[in-house]
């Protein structure tokens, strides 16, 4: 299963995952916050958090921001809690984004940052989503474009030597998903943010009057 090897691998990079990449997370973290314009008296799920760079990015304009890390690497949370450790008011779990141990209505607002392209069940993670959202809440999702011809290459490329990888798609083809999972896209973008990586971001709200097997 494509999780074991992402709590893996995760696992293993975990202490020189924020210098390796810190460019593409400075960059493209800073966009999605200005992008999302989180209002400060939200409470706010990261579904695939990392070593919680996003929160402590939020937490340096909203100290009092509410937020919740989810990711699958424990040493990748162990990274968020330190980094963190002085907000009581913010929280990391090891959790699935196919089984999040939240009750129904949750969040205001849930985001995923790069982390969309490793998801085996898109379709059933964005129901999962939903379930946690509030009826009102709001869903953004940023990650690598398809529509690009650089990341075409790399998803082909990817699929052959990162066994974690499962896909990253087109804008087109993220908001059929969101809509089947019963959401209403109401903002969407998507730019060029280096030679190598196309980026897209989505905002979604739930669609109304939708029933699930886990929504009671």
């Amino acid at each position: 299963m494509s999780e074991t090897v992402i709590r893996k691998q995760y696992d293993q990079i975990a202490d020189l995952y924020d210098q390796r990449w810190n460019t593409y997370i400075a960059k493209t973290l800073s966009i999605f916050k200005i992008w999302a314009e989180i209002a400060p008296e939200a409470t706010v799920l990261d579904i695939g958090c990392g070593t919680g760079e996003f929160e402590q990015l939020l937490l340096t304009e909203n100290p009092q921001q509410m937020m919740t890390g989810v990711d699958m690497s424990e040493a990748m949370l162990l990274v968020a809690k330190q980094k963190c450790r002085t907000y009581s008011h913010v929280s990391f779990q090891n959790a699935s984004v196919l089984n999040l141990p939240f009750a129904n209505n949750s969040f205001d607002v849930i985001v995923s940052a790069s982390a969309f392209h490793y998801f085996d069940d898109p379709n059933a993670a964005l129901i999962e989503i939903r379930r946690v959202l509030k009826p009102e809440g709001k869903v953004f999702i940023l990650d690598w474009c398809k529509d690009y011809l650089s990341c075409q290459i790399c998803d082909f490329i990817l699929k052959f030597v990162d066994p974690a990888y499962k896909q990253c798609y087109t804008q087109k083809e993220l908001h059929s998903l969101l809509t089947s999972a019963q959401f209403d896209i109401e903002r969407t973008t998507k730019f060029r943010f280096s030679l190598v990586w196309g980026i897209m971001i989505a905002k979604a709200t739930p669609q109304t009057r939708v029933s699930s097997s886990k929504l009671v």
